[in-house]
């Protein structure tokens, strides 16, 4: 009888265990554990884009084919300003290796970028010898925001959410224009090199 007994609780367990399991997985599906999602990398979107240069004039991001491209939002009054020193060093360290930053001056953090497209290029190159290309001003959030940073952001996402949290992110695009890196504004540009290094398949 004993023998009996044991040979019919091991259905018993089983069954118990599998809907604990099933129930398990809902609410992780529910809940979203894990963090913001990110998309599956695109090798072509990156190229689709247009934006507008500092000067206005359209700039094609299809002529940074074969390139590795960081793209930052700037600002001239903000505390991480100073990191325009390291974006232009990292620039002329790796550009004849197929490196390029893109600069987007962008006055959504703290009005930290007031000035007009023209007042921004001069602080820039009068303050820093900023030589990287340098974009017309964008937002980078919210409605209006430049749909080339809505792309980035939905190909890596953030901490509490894909928004751009301040000044001076960074986002990090392969030769195959794929993103491989999003970094905050905390991360300094130098930090960068170890990953523009793989970006670029060295």
């Amino acid at each position: 009888m004993m023998l009996q007994s044991r040979i019919h609780a091991r259905p018993a367990t089983r069954i118990a265990a599998r809907p604990a399991r099933h129930h398990a997985l809902k609410t992780q599906a529910l809940f979203g554990f894990g963090g913001a999602k990110t998309a599956e990398p695109s090798t072509s979107e990156f190229y689709s884009f247009t934006v507008k240069d500092i000067d206005g004039k359209s700039f094609p991001l299809s002529t940074l084919k074969g390139k590795a491209v960081l793209v930052v939002n700037l600002a001239s009054q903000c505390g991480f300003t100073p990191q325009y020193n390291e974006l232009q060093a990292i620039y002329d360290k790796f550009g004849k290796q197929g490196f390029t930053v893109l600069g987007f001056p962008c006055n959504q953090f703290g009005a930290q970028e007031p000035g007009s497209n023209q007042s921004i290029k001069a602080f820039a190159k009068s303050q820093y010898g900023v030589t990287f290309p340098l974009m017309s001003k964008v937002d980078v959030n919210g409605p209006g925001a430049e749909p080339l940073f809505n792309w980035l952001k939905t190909q890596k996402g953030g901490v509490m959410g894909n928004d751009i949290k301040w000044n001076f992110s960074k986002f990090l695009v392969d030769k195959e224009g794929v993103v491989v890196g999003r970094y905050a504004s905390t991360a300094t540009p130098g930090s960068l090199e170890g990953d523009i290094r793989k970006a670029l398949g060295a």
